[in-house]
């Protein structure tokens, strides 16, 4: 099971921010910047292209209302989407507030919030959707 997949089934506590049958959405508890979310399959899937079509074709469609939230929550020229999945074994979205493409640049050093710091990004988002 990977550490996606227990976060999911609620065996670690994450900052969720949308849920459905298939997917589940919650922030990156080492972010690149605040707002930073996490789309997961519910699927335990490694590689993201591995990933069923079904879910595939619903991905970006779960995250649109997220991704819309994130903009509105923090100042930014738009929300950015990256997938790299070195980091867990589980396909997965990044969803950031970005101004620029360096925004993006996954070998920065991550932010270290606070429970109640990431509690209010969560919360920010939440109330957007």
């Amino acid at each position: 099971m990977t550490i996606f997949s227990k976060i999911i089934a609620g065996e670690i506590p994450s900052y969720k921010i949308a849920e459905s049958d298939k997917f589940f959405a919650f922030l990156d508890i080492f972010p690149l910047v605040e707002g930073h979310v996490l789309v997961v399959p519910k699927l335990e899937v490694d590689k993201f292209f591995d990933v069923p079509d079904a879910y595939l074709a619903e991905i970006l469609l779960f995250a649109k209302p997220i991704a819309h939230a994130i903009e509105s929550s923090f100042p930014c020229n738009r929300c950015g989407i990256s997938v790299v999945g070195l980091e867990v074994p589980h396909a997965h979205l990044h969803l950031l507030p970005i101004n620029n493409a360096d925004d993006l640049n996954f070998t920065r050093g991550k932010l270290k919030l606070s429970p109640e710091q990431l509690k209010a990004i969560q919360e920010k988002i939440v109330a957007k959707l």
